[in-house]
């Protein structure tokens, strides 16, 4: 199946931005804090959330990679035995908006040449709203996204689907004619299920044969987007092939309030 390519859907954390670069070093400050300085407790925190101490790195099967914010903070507070989930939630998105980002390419370039190309752009992660639209301010790129969703914004968390096709309602794109782009296989799990281009990246903690079962092709980065997709179609047109197999079913946008759409740009 063909289609035209109108939209791209960008995970955040390990696809914009690199991961490991992003997050290594910082993750350990904050094991350190919650684990209260007891390097016993500090041991089993980073076990729990597949962190290598020694190297400051994430393990491929980390849950920090995909999951939602709210589920860290449920293994951190089962770890140290913490029992006010806000109060930890409040602190490490307070704490991570402030994180200096490492962009995986030259965003702002990158942005201004796939608007270019007359694609729409959004980002859906897994991470908290505020937080994101923090580091997408930042980088000089949230002027240039139609749709931003976090974990909390009323639309769902990947690998589900629902935040994805939220995107494609709000911007009325079929889902065929969007890519999913991601560093994890929650990221194409949702892309596959939605019905949409399915592109992996490697600059997450994922290696290629991680993302390959899900992904209609592998990029070194999303700097490698914008030549993958002029190179399916001769550099004639937005259209690439997709082998999700269906559009998928398009969901009414749940929470208005919450939608970051900037139509008076696109």
């Amino acid at each position: 199946m063909t289609g035209a390519i109108r939209g791209v859907i960008f995970d955040k954390d390990g696809t914009l931005f690199d991961f490991d670069a992003t997050w290594g070093t910082w993750t350990r400050g904050l094991l350190i804090a919650e684990s209260r300085g007891d390097p016993v407790l500090l041991a089993r925190l980073a076990d729990a959330l597949g962190y290598d101490l020694p190297n400051g790195r994430f393990h491929r099967s980390s849950i920090v990679i995909a999951e939602p914010v709210d589920r860290v903070a449920d293994t951190i507070m089962a770890v140290t035995g913490q029992t006010d989930r806000a109060a930890l939630l409040d602190r490490m998105n307070e704490a991570t908006a402030a994180v200096p980002q490492t962009q995986a390419a030259d965003l702002i370039p990158l942005m201004a040449r796939l608007r270019g190309m007359g694609l729409i752009l959004g980002v859906v992660t897994n991470d908290a709203e505020a937080p994101a639209l923090r580091h997408l301010t930042d980088a000089g790129i949230l002027g240039d996204m139609a749709f931003v969703a976090g974990y909390d914004s009323g639309h769902g968390a990947k690998p589900d689907p629902a935040p994805l096709l939220s995107f494609a309602a709000a911007t009325q794109i079929a889902t065929r004619n969007c890519i999913m782009v991601g560093d994890s296989t929650h990221d194409l799990v949702a892309g596959r299920a939605a019905g949409m281009v399915c592109v992996g990246v490697l600059t997450g903690p994922a290696l290629r044969g991680d993302l390959l079962a899900q992904a209609d092709v592998v990029l070194d980065s999303i700097a490698d987007l914008p030549g993958w997709i002029a190179a399916q179609t001769g550099g004639s047109s937005a259209t690439v092939p997709n082998s999700g197999g269906g559009c998928g079913r398009l969901t009414q946008v749940r929470d208005r309030r919450k939608l970051k759409l900037l139509p008076d740009r696109f």
